[in-house]
């Protein structure tokens, strides 16, 4: 099993590297009490189904007739274009929790493995038409969610779990195991379960759960607002397997992001071969997949079919080419530069490569918006005058870019977020790392609330218009 029981994030990278080593050597300790037996005896209120390959069409419930407190269930599942099922434990019908069987787009429904409002997931590693593997385990606290052998939940309940007054029984206890159809019908096949001692625990399981009195994530889960981080790098020490540990433990969907071009910092993509590459790396990971074009030569080095194969693409106005036709990254003090002109003057050739950036280039998030070099940042509103914003705005809506709601440099503002919203124009939120210490969307949880933002406001990949949009090399460069 290609797992974590649990991740443990500390303050530090070399902690959390601790911890990931932990999580991999403790796995086999992970023990079982008793043997398999078929999970195969039906009720559906009205007669009683044998069998441990059940179908369960929409509207309809299966409860097996037997209670359960620590177990591990294994199974196949099958689903067809928009199907959907849940799989619920230790319920009477409406207490305990639910896992999704759902596969498909990354369109915004909730995927395979999810647990139901508590731990949400936007991206199955299962497609339809084809029968895949699950395990649920609970231990004590603990819960864990395998898809095709890899850990997709690890879900630790806390003393004094957040739940709204809809969820309120959507906790641990004891009962027994259903399945409910949702959407189309959705198969199952060798179904089968084994007891756990009561004294069963999640050994790898070290870190003390998160304090849900207080945590933002659990609230919007709670309300299946999806919690999804599109902007995540692997860089600074921090590994794919950190990264997965991560997103499971802050209750947050990662999505996973390499550079493509140059300039950048951290992993860079060179050429279409680096590109595919790297999406073979991760393809298997429980991420979106995406790629950040870097520098403005991003357009002319990779084709569209190789960077076609992500499952979104975004680029920023960090690296600029400058009034005086230099390569500029405005990030770096010793790059932004002002000579010869105002700040006002900056101001605008600032916004008119924004425009000509995200009018030539093919991107479907504009990342770190509305970012400002440090000698101009204090004035932020300033520089960002009424005219300035409806020019960026104006070519977002244009081209259905989305806006992306940066929780690291805290942009953009909350007054730019408000019109963009009047204008419909979907958003993202990304947090652009430098390192494995990186915290929990805390800006766009902010924004969510002062803006006025639902999940109809968030941009999903199916909504990408870069594929029919065609590239324009803007810039000539020697």
């Amino acid at each position: 099993m290609n797992t974590f029981c649990h991740s443990t994030i500390a303050a530090r990278i070399e902690t959390a590297a601790a911890a990931i080593i932990l999580f991999l050597t403790t796995l086999t300790s992970c023990g079982r009490s008793s043997s398999p037996e078929p999970l195969d005896q039906w009720n559906d209120g009205t007669s009683t189904l044998h069998t441990a390959d059940p179908v369960i069409a929409e509207g309809r419930k299966l409860f097996n007739d037997k209670e359960y407190q620590n177990f591990r269930l294994t199974g196949e599942a099958l689903t067809q274009p928009g199907s959907e099922a849940g799989l619920l434990f230790h319920t009477d019908g409406e207490s305990g929790y639910e896992v999704i069987f759902r596969n498909g787009d990354i369109d915004g429904t909730r995927k395979s493995g999810s647990l139901a409002s508590v731990r949400n997931l936007y991206r199955s590693l299962a497609k339809d038409g084809e029968w895949f593997d699950f395990e649920i385990t609970v231990r004590g606290q603990n819960i864990i969610v395998c898809i095709n052998g890899t850990e997709v939940v690890c879900y630790t309940e806390p003393g004094h779990p957040y739940r709204t007054e809809e969820h309120a029984r959507q906790l641990l206890s004891q009962g027994s195991i259903a399945l409910q159809g949702i959407h189309g019908e959705v198969s199952f096949r060798n179904l089968a379960i084994e007891r756990l001692a009561k004294e069963a625990r999640n050994e790898a399981d070290t870190l003390a759960p998160v304090d849900e009195r207080t945590d933002e994530i659990i609230r919007l889960q709670q309300h299946d607002f999806p919690v999804i981080d599109y902007h995540v790098h692997l860089k600074g020490g921090l590994t794919k397997e950190m990264a997965h540990a991560m997103s499971m433990n802050y209750g947050i969907n990662y999505g996973v992001a390499p550079n493509a071009g140059e300039g950048g910092v951290g992993r860079m993509l060179a050429d279409d071969k680096e590109v595919y590459d790297y999406f073979n790396e991760v393809k298997g990971m429980p991420f979106l997949c995406g790629v950040q074009g870097e520098g403005r030569k991003w357009t002319a080095t990779f084709s569209q079919e190789a960077l076609g194969i992500f499952d979104y693409l975004f680029t920023d106005a960090m690296t600029i080419i400058d009034h005086k036709g230099r390569n500029s990254r405005i990030y770096r003090a010793e790059e932004a530069l002002f000579d010869d002109i105002t700040l006002e003057q900056y101001m605008d050739h600032l916004v008119d490569q924004t425009v000509l950036i995200l009018t030539n280039e093919p991107a479907d998030i504009y990342a770190n918006p509305t970012f400002l070099p440090d000698t101009m940042a204090h004035d932020y509103d300033k520089y960002w005058t009424d005219g300035r914003i409806e020019r960026v705005l104006d070519v977002l809506q244009q081209h259905g870019i989305a806006l992306e709601i940066n929780a690291r440099y805290r942009i953009p503002s909350f007054e730019i977020i408000r019109r963009a919203k009047a204008r419909g124009i979907k958003f993202t939120f990304g947090t652009n790392n430098v390192d494995a210490d990186f915290g929990r969307l805390e800006y766009c949880a902010e924004a969510i609330k002062q803006c006025g933002l639902t999940a109809d406001d968030i941009w999903f990949p199916p909504m990408s218009t870069r594929r029919s949009r065609p590239i324009v090399i803007y810039n000539r460069f020697e």
